[in-house]
């Protein structure tokens, strides 16, 4: 049995939607073992993966489809591979890195390999009978984090495909709702709003203030749908495992000199998203602040301590865009 479910919008000043679920009756499958064997598989950035679908009988006649589900872009591109009893084709950009398992004679599932932030997403597979088809859907989730990233010209300055240039320039892509929501449930409280890949924009609030959802229980804040084209907000990102690793050029460096100190240690300036990568995943901690690739100024606490940015959560702390001649930062440098 599947649920369905009712929605309600209620407006105030805060939008709110609350779902309660319906039941709704289904046949039960015949060919494809229902749930999978793991209903949400995942993975960072440059794993190996694979997205199970088993079979527990087999038509005479069959092929398997598996789509990746796009709600803003569905039809033959999302397709990433057909198999059958004779073999497989792949298809599109996912199908270049995908590959049936064949663990066995009933086994239909999908290896991803070389995971992207792209990747992440719900997919279905999909056996055609000709007769009766049935499927199956199982989520990836992309290990990673996720950021607030404001313009160097000051708050809410992104049009939508700003914002997704903008995240695209520091090695992130724009998060999800999804993503952000469990950002905010592990800790992320910000008082600005921000675009995310549906088009929407939000802030996530764990500790109402003033001008910050005061007197409003703590939750994610949402303005809803907005106009991509007119409208202006920051960004939210979301970012995974970097493959190569961050490290600091010690020194009092003009950002023309932070990109020749990197230079010469064989590295570029880190993204900002790379700096996080450094800061989440590997527990990087810095007391000093340094330039990176988009001429901002910050630095990666995960010990918090009273005289490195007197914050008392872990972070990564920013000084925001100085004068790029100002000769009084180290650089962050990744290779």
């Amino acid at each position: 049995m599947r649920s369905a479910g009712i929605c309600f919008l209620l407006l105030s000043n805060w939008s709110w939607v609350i779902c309660a679920p319906l039941e709704a009756e289904t046949k039960e499958l015949q060919y494809l073992i229902e749930p999978p064997v793991y209903a949400e598989v995942t993975g960072r950035r440059g794993d190996n993966v694979t997205l199970p679908c088993l079979l527990r009988n087999k038509p005479k006649h069959y092929k398997v489809k598996w789509t990746k589900l796009d709600p803003e872009s569905m039809g033959v591109q999302n397709v990433v591979m057909m198999l059958s009893a004779q073999g497989y084709k792949p298809y599109g950009h996912l199908g270049k890195r995908a590959s049936p398992r064949n663990a066995h004679a009933m086994d239909v599932s999908l290896e991803l390999s070389h995971l992207t932030l792209e990747d992440g997403g719900r997919y279905r597979c999909e056996l055609i009978d000709g007769i009766e088809d049935e499927n199956v859907v199982i989520t990836l989730s992309i290990e990673g984090l996720v950021f607030p990233y404001q313009s160097k010209h000051g708050r809410y300055r992104f049009t939508f495909h700003e914002a997704k240039q903008a995240c695209a320039e520091n090695d992130a892509i724009l998060a999800t709702f999804d993503q952000l929501y469990r950002a905010w449930t592990e800790g992320l409280d910000w008082c600005n709003a921000g675009w995310v890949h549906d088009g929407t924009v939000h802030y996530p609030i764990i500790q109402p203030r003033a001008a910050c959802g005061e007197g409003l229980l703590p939750g994610i804040r949402s303005y809803g749908p907005k106009d991509k084209k007119r409208d202006h907000f920051d960004a939210f990102c979301f970012t995974s495992l970097a493959p190569g690793s961050v490290f600091y050029a010690r020194g009092s460096f003009s950002y023309k000199q932070a990109e020749l100190a990197c230079a010469e240690k064989g590295a570029k300036l880190a993204d900002v998203g790379q700096l996080y990568s450094a800061w989440h995943f590997h527990q990087y901690d810095r007391c000093d602040g340094g330039w990176l690739r988009d001429g901002s100024v910050r630095f990666p606490i995960s010990n918090p301590r009273r005289r490195c940015g007197g914050v008392s959560e872990a972070g990564v702390r920013s000084f925001g865009f100085p004068d790029r001649n100002a000769h009084l930062y180290g650089a962050y440098c990744y290779r």
